[in-house]
């Protein structure tokens, strides 16, 4: 196995990050980097500027050029270690995660019968992922499927001999593709917990003490929903016309990495909180309304606009924020770490 080159691995010349056991950096509840340490009987949050500071670290040498980069890599992934290697997104472009073979195939059909339907006549985009895996194995398009390689390649200049360069760059687009199908899976998720929140806020549509918070939950979710909805389908806008997609191969895998990395980042934060909502039984009781609150916790930093999300911070502080809702943005129970409390340090 080839050693990482030095400048693609977390390393620091700096005395102090030498010393340091157990520690990891990682995002704040606030999306801001810090590194998480072990003081005692308690784990601190050091943030960068507060690092850079106490230790004289100037912005100019490889130490804050190091942290810069470690800031960075935290979009893509959870928790970066000192000596991790940065992420493959920073140092090749190719993903740090790998795609299922159920999603690779996905995307190889997805492409194949964009180019069948082109054939006919009237180009067609399926998402669907049982839809494509349905017409996978069915001989009558396999056989159309031949053919529009041969047209396709003829269409772009090169031959009806040569329809295996227009195979291998299927093949390429669909490895890229891949990903997007993964990022989906999540996408598929997180409208099922905002149809479950739906469902929970009719249960809750007479007891106004509950109702107060799951409005605010499910209005929160609906755009979340709506976020990611208009994101998916801009990027199956740009990548639905094949023969276009075929001649602009390298723009057209920029684009696909770019809008593949912003929705790993925006999504991969979901893991826990959809882990809590999978085999949810929509019904009244103590534990959902309590799943509630923590999903109203999550969303609303994300999903509130500034202003409203300002106006609620101010309610809350003047106490004029409803009883219910203001037991669900206060009442916050930190998450329990090793060796207690979390401290910050600015």
């Amino acid at each position: 196995m080839s050693t990482p080159a030095p400048d693609k691995v977390v390393t620091f010349e700096h005395r102090f990050f030498a010393k340091l056991e157990g520690a990891y950096f990682r995002l704040s509840d606030q999306d801001e980097p810090v590194l998480m340490v072990k003081m005692g009987d308690n784990i601190a949050a050091l943030t960068f500027r507060g690092i850079k500071r106490e230790f004289n670290i100037p912005d100019d040498c490889d130490d804050s050029r190091m942290l810069t980069m470690v800031a960075r890599a935290l979009r893509f992934v959870k928790v970066v270690k000192i000596g991790d290697s940065l992420p493959l997104e920073l140092t090749t472009r190719q993903a740090s995660w790998k795609p299922t073979d159920r999603h690779r195939q996905i995307a190889y059909q997805r492409l194949t019968m964009q180019l069948v339907s082109w054939l006919t006549g009237e180009e067609t985009l399926i998402t669907d992922p049982e839809c494509l895996l349905q017409v996978a194995g069915d001989p009558q398009v396999r056989a159309k499927v031949n053919r529009a390689f041969e047209e396709a390649a003829v269409k772009l200049g090169l031959g009806k001999e040569h329809k295996q360069d227009v195979v291998d760059h299927l093949a390429s687009l669909s490895h890229e593709l891949a990903y997007v199908e993964g990022l989906r899976d999540i996408y598929a998720e997180i409208k099922t917990m905002e149809s479950n929140i739906q469902a929970l806020r009719r249960i809750y549509g007479r007891e106004r003490g509950v109702l107060e918070l799951v409005d605010q939950v499910a209005r929160l979710g609906e755009r979340a929903v709506g976020e990611f909805t208009a994101a998916f389908d801009e990027l199956d806008g740009q990548t639905g016309e094949i023969l276009s997609v075929l001649r602009n191969m390298e723009a057209q895998t920029g684009y696909i990495r770019d809008a593949r990395d912003d929705l790993h980042r925006r999504l991969m934060v979901w893991d826990e909180l959809l882990a809590e909502w999978r085999d949810v039984k929509v019904e009244r009781s103590e534990a959902n309304e309590k799943l509630m609150r923590r999903t109203y916790q999550f969303l609303a930093p994300r999903f509130m606009q500034v202003n409203e999300w300002t106006l609620m911070s101010q309610l809350q502080a003047s106490g004029q924020l409803g009883e219910q809702l203001a037991r669900a943005v206060a009442g916050k129970e930190p998450k329990k770490k090793p060796g207690g409390k979390v401290m910050r340090w600015m």
